[in-house]
């Protein structure tokens, strides 16, 4: 087996990885091991007991964190007229039409999150094969296809994350920075597995949240005691 480097030995030091740790805690040792020479973001990886290729067992949604992300979103938006005003007033990165269509079909994507008025979705509709598999496909169900696209706009710059399990049925997100306070982490992480909890559908039975792990860039995951999530401390 190869040797670990350095770095990643100490970081797992401490962390007996059998076991499941208080939330509290378990950001505690997530903080203290996120020594990389950039601001690492901390993420969350929770497990459900649902199976996705069922279309009654999609989860899917979008949660505001609290203390935002700490990351820099850059906002396209397809309008035009009086909205595309509103879209540029409201801070939108980019705002376009048929000519944000072209600039997208060239492969220059200089941007994080997408949103549509519901006008214009015959023609981002263009875009499915490029944007769908980067997550970026505007969706209603996730606010990003609306006419208050001002809100939108802001809600995507203030830290609103889209999320949407994935084929093993888990859902993976980042709610925050390394430098972020531990408490403000804590508040990230309950308001991300509250809205996942909300998002449970109808065709989920038994256990629906069965594990949650959190970790760093680039540090080890730690496994969460499910029940210490929604506790006061």
């Amino acid at each position: 087996m190869a040797k670990l480097p350095k770095r990643v030995a100490a970081s797992r030091e401490g962390i007996d990885r059998k076991k499941f740790y208080p939330l509290t805690e378990a950001l505690g040792l997530i903080k203290e091991r996120a020594t990389a020479k950039f601001d690492e973001t901390v993420e969350v990886a929770i497990n459900l007991g649902v199976d996705p290729r069922h279309a009654d067992q999609m989860v899917r949604g979008v949660v505001q964190l609290p203390h935002g992300t700490g990351k820099t979103v850059r906002v396209a938006v397809f309008a035009r007229g009086l909205k595309a005003d509103e879209a540029t007033a409201a801070g939108a990165d980019i705002v376009g039409a048929e000519d944000l269509v072209e600039t997208i079909q060239k492969g220059e994507i200089a941007f994080d999150r997408c949103i549509a008025t519901p006008d214009m979705m015959p023609l981002v509709g263009r875009l499915g094969k490029v944007l769908g598999p980067r997550g970026l496909m505007p969706n209603p169900k996730v606010g990003t296809v609306t006419l208050d696209v001002a809100a939108a706009v802001k809600a995507s710059k203030g830290g609103a994350v889209e999320f949407r399990v994935e084929k093993a049925g888990i859902v993976h997100a980042g709610i925050g920075k390394a430098s972020f306070t531990a408490e403000a982490l804590l508040d990230n992480v309950r308001a991300l597995v509250d809205a996942v909890q909300k998002a449970r559908p109808t065709g989920a039975k038994g256990t629906y949240l069965q594990r949650l792990s959190v970790s760093s860039t680039m540090g080890p995951g730690v496994k969460v005691e499910v029940g210490s999530v929604g506790a006061a401390s």
